[in-house]
């Protein structure tokens, strides 16, 4: 209840601070304390131990922040000492800059956003290296400007907040982060947002609200992330990751914005999240590994995604991904892998396990024809999808689509699909359709509910041993 009415009051500030904000606010100064380190965690390199409970995971990285989140060891940097202001209009910018760069100096460092305070800063780059045991913690809101008209036309429009070349480095709080997007989903240039329900063409770039980028033993947890103008969150490119107690919500018809990507990452762990918002829940890109997904809440969404691979011909590695103990709701997508055609590369040692299906569309779908376009041209090339296992699935299904799709590749069957244990029943009516297969080989261990009878049994004649299909390393380093 205490923290509903601290929310509550944040939000209240908020709204004030817009349409009372004083464009001539004098900044407000102080000298910041520095606190007397009650421990240091020390550097802390990739490690990356095996969940417990888990007879074969992907290894995943442990929490390298064994401290209480709301006792933050080190110096605490707080940006309203820098002239930070949190009235929701001043631009803030350069005092979380200055603060920045002070607690990079220094090991175990927090830049504190302080709570009851509502903090704007336009798009930024907060770069490493820094001393390791780096902390930002948001308590307070901190936000965007107010859509595409007051965004600087020197920002960056793909990218708001950009954390780059960090290593052991901790992003918490008890606050939100607020992406003020509802004036970027009405551009005309979105889906369905033009005149009569059509699309304007031209250049409709909106910015990913946080971004992690070419960094190392990552943290990210308690904050609320929320109305993003696209994805909420990225991870490009960064090794040894760990999300936990994450709440990220935005509108189910919000285009394109994503819960959590990763793309070029390995060794990621997502626990105890909730996910609500307009695309993918968590989708998964090319040049991923060792991810591991589990107690998370998803929906509205468009669900659990690999994906989509292999565009404009290129090659995508992904391997070592396993979902379990997570719940799928009013969802478009359940748990997808999706690839473009002539793509290469593969998909490989993938687990969907203890998931729960309520009322979703596609529950269960591999689409190696996935496409944007009316028309697609089909090409003989295609990402090479095996050893997909989907164990104790169940639930409820939207009868306007089949629960259980598999369309791979005329050329390059999927094999090595597994189903055990799934039984998903019409959320309303009667099944329409009978599961889809098409070049799909694999087994059944249990009767599926509905039956899927269209599986192939063994493998193909021809498995193609061509490199083009291969990685050069099947636990995900390329």
């Amino acid at each position: 209840m205490e923290l509903g009415r601290g929310l509550l009051f944040i939000w209240i500030l908020a709204i004030l601070s817009f349409h009372h904000c004083s464009s001539n606010a004098n900044a407000r100064y102080h000298y910041h304390k520095k606190h007397k380190p009650k421990g240091s965690p020390g550097k802390s390199p990739v490690h990356v131990p095996a969940p417990p409970k888990n007879p074969d995971p992907p290894s995943i990285p442990s929490d390298p922040y064994p401290n209480d989140p709301g006792d933050p060891t080190g110096s605490i940097f707080d940006v309203t000492s820098y002239g930070a202001v949190g009235d929701g209009c001043s631009d803030d910018t350069a005092a979380f800059m200055e603060a920045w760069k002070a607690a990079c100096a220094v090991e175990s460092a927090t830049v504190l956003v302080p709570s009851d305070k509502v903090f704007m800063i336009t798009s930024t780059i907060f770069p490493g290296p820094c001393k390791p045991g780096l902390a930002l913690q948001v308590d307070g809101v901190l936000m965007p400007p107010d859509g595409p008209d007051c965004w600087p036309k020197a920002d960056s429009r793909q990218q708001w907040l950009v954390f780059y070349r960090l290593n052991d480095m901790k992003l918490t709080g008890n606050g939100v982060i607020e992406g003020n997007g509802q004036k970027w989903w009405d551009l005309p240039c979105k889906p369905h947002r033009g005149p009569n329900g059509s699309t304007l063409p031209g250049p409709c770039d909106s910015p990913t609200m946080i971004r992690f980028f070419m960094s190392s033993n990552l943290v990210v947890g308690g904050i609320k992330i929320q109305n993003s103008p696209q994805f909420h969150m990225k991870f490009d490119g960064c090794e040894g990751v760990l999300i936990e107690k994450l709440l990220i919500s935005t509108p189910k018809l919000s285009p394109n914005t994503d819960g959590i990507h990763i793309g070029n990452t390995k060794s990621v762990g997502i626990y105890n999240s909730m996910i609500s918002n307009g695309d993918d829940c968590i989708s998964i890109g090319p040049g991923c590994s060792d991810v591991h997904i589990e107690g998370v809440t998803c929906g509205p969404s468009h669900g659990i995604s690999i994906g989509s691979l292999g565009v404009h011909n290129s090659q995508a590695c992904v391997s070592n991904i396993t979902v379990r103990n997570t719940v799928i709701r009013e969802s478009d997508n359940g748990v997808r892998i999706k690839t473009w055609q002539g793509g290469t590369g593969s998909v490989s040692g993938i687990s969907f396990e203890n998931i729960q299906m309520e009322n979703v569309r596609n529950c269960i779908n591999i689409d190696q024809y996935y496409c944007l376009q009316k028309a697609c041209l089909n090409q003989t090339s295609a990402v090479y999808v095996r050893d997909v296992q989907y164990r104790n699935i169940k639930g409820s299904y939207d009868v306007r689509n089949t629960p259980i799709h598999f369309a791979c590749s005329d050329t390059v069957a999927c094999t090595n699909i597994t189903m055990a244990d799934v039984e998903l029943m019409p959320h309303e009516g009667e099944l329409m359709e009978e599961p889809f297969c098409w070049n799909a080989y694999g087994i059944e261990e249990t009767l599926s509910i509905p039956p899927i009878g269209c599986l192939l049994k063994g493998m193909p004649h021809a498995i193609t041993e061509s490199s083009q299909y291969s990685c050069s390393n099947e636990n995900g380093r390329f």
